[in-house]
């Protein structure tokens, strides 16, 4: 599995109805995508108490079955339109060490991502992490070019803790979600 991040940081003074509107509009076009786990459509309000965000963000992310899918998406007419409407974006590519997907994973409405620094010589096996009940989507990956972790969570509820927190306008989902670990 793949884990991948692409981010657009709009103006302070941006109107986050506009994202909200695109997401409401185009979120479905990604529903069944071949090779797609899920696509998590994230945006962040700088002026919104509940999520508590530093900048307006829109910053989609995806786990996928396989290399073949994500690049088939990169190059394909979805991505090409972000890109003309919001910029040519550095798009992270992350190994997946562990995700757990619920059945129930349409029902998230917020989601977290934390990145840690992984210290030089650490041991690099992955840790069993316990899964919040409220957690609908758990993705755990590295970045090994500048030795982080990503962990991606989404549930429910408001999340807790350090980490860029977000809203979820949507998730597109592969014909047939299923529990994973």
């Amino acid at each position: 599995m793949i884990a991948m991040q692409y981010t657009f940081t709009l103006p302070a003074d941006y109107d986050m109805g506009i994202i909200e509107k695109r997401i409401a509009d185009n979120g479905h076009l990604m529903d069944g995508f071949a090779g797609l786990i899920f696509k998590t459509y994230l945006y962040a309000r700088r002026d919104c108490s509940q999520i508590g965000s530093a900048e307006n963000l829109y910053a989609p992310f995806y786990l996928w079955h396989d290399v073949q899918s994500m690049n088939r998406f990169i190059s394909g007419a979805g991505f090409q339109g972000v890109a003309r409407a919001f910029g040519w974006p550095p798009v992270r590519v992350y190994p997946v060490l562990a995700a757990h997907v619920s059945a129930d994973v349409a029902a998230a409405v917020f989601a977290k991502r934390e990145i840690t620094d992984i210290a030089p010589f650490s041991d690099l096996a992955p840790s069993d992490q316990q899964t919040v009940s409220d957690t609908l989507i758990e993705v755990t990956a590295w970045d090994t070019t500048n030795w982080k972790k990503i962990h991606f969570t989404a549930g429910r509820n408001p999340p807790e803790g350090d980490g860029q927190h977000y809203r979820i306008g949507h998730i597109s989902l592969s014909d047939a979600v299923m529990e994973t670990d």
